[in-house]
């Protein structure tokens, strides 16, 4: 920020402050102790502006050009508060999406999935030699019986197994527990932090019931994982944020981006991965935040 010049009295020095700021020059005043007012301008590339701004200015004060810039200095004023007060709906950073839960800042139900899901893949490394944790591990898959595609044990009851297989992960595998956690950790907490822990709860509910059920009937027991339920919360929120930019949602672009990569990436064959999981749990979660998104626009309409 550098100094252009003086001006006499503080009516004209306000007044050409305000023309500046009008012709997007951003500057202030102060007042010097011999009476005259200094102008200070802020960006380095705008002082030759203002300088030749200030040399008319000072040779006609009077112009009919400087009789309303206050009034048009106000108005812009108000109109980019108010965009920026717009823009802080949609761009938020995690000191004020995130609310904070113990010493982590993270919402009390995405922190039980988690917790729940690495004690889960803990035994799955550690405590496959003690038949009960085995047996327990067993009771979170879809189902036990690999010839039938009729969820016997869901039929008679078991109807946790429809979600329960989320919580498993390979255990040779620790980059799949760890960004299906870290992902889940922003996702679930976004939701809990802008919407509550029920909506989150909901969510995870439907979208794995639905997407472990399909990949059951399209393939079979032998799947686990969170990766579902991720593409599902990722689906919500991308299309809550793109529809109901009041809502406080918000994807980057390049993260939508990166994960849709992937999700094709996936879908090639390179990796033995659940493809049907993927692609449900995508579906339901884009088509929930689009059904939430577009019906509180219509009734504000």
């Amino acid at each position: 920020m550098r100094i252009i010049g003086h001006i006499q009295t503080e009516p004209s020095a306000r007044t050409f402050s305000a023309y500046l700021y009008v012709q997007g020059i951003k500057n202030q005043i102060e007042a010097e102790k011999d009476g005259t007012w200094a102008l200070w301008v802020h960006a380095e590339d705008e002082l030759e502006k203002a300088n030749q701004l200030l040399k008319t200015f000072l040779s006609s004060p009077n112009d009919p050009r400087y009789q309303h810039v206050a009034k048009q200095a106000r108005e812009q004023a108000e109109r980019e508060q108010t965009q920026e007060a717009s823009a802080a709906k949609r761009f938020f950073n995690r000191g004020q999406i995130f609310r904070s839960f113990a010493a982590y800042g993270i919402g009390p139900l995405t922190t039980a999935l988690i917790a729940f899901t690495v004690v889960v893949w803990l035994i799955s490394v550690f405590g496959m030699d003690k038949p009960a944790l085995v047996t327990f591990l067993n009771a979170l898959l879809i189902s036990e019986d690999g010839r039938s595609r009729s969820l016997p044990e869901a039929s008679h009851g078991q109807l946790w197994r429809v979600v329960t297989p989320i919580f498993i992960h390979d255990s040779r595998m620790f980059l799949h527990i760890l960004f299906n956690m870290l992902w889940l950790k922003d996702l679930g907490s976004m939701i809990e932090a802008r919407q509550n822990s029920l909506q989150l709860g909901l969510l995870v509910l439907v979208i794995s019931a639905a997407s472990n059920m399909a990949q059951y009937f399209m393939s079979g027991p032998a799947f686990f994982g969170m990766s579902g339920v991720v593409y599902g919360l990722l689906g919500y929120i991308w299309m809550k944020g793109k529809f109901d930019p009041a809502s406080g949602f918000f994807l980057h672009p390049s993260t939508v981006a990166m994960m849709l990569i992937w999700f094709a990436i996936c879908f090639s064959g390179i990796l033995p991965v659940a493809n049907t999981v993927h692609a449900v749990g995508l579906g339901v979660g884009v088509a929930w935040g689009y059904l939430s998104a577009v019906r509180p626009l219509s009734g504000r309409r």
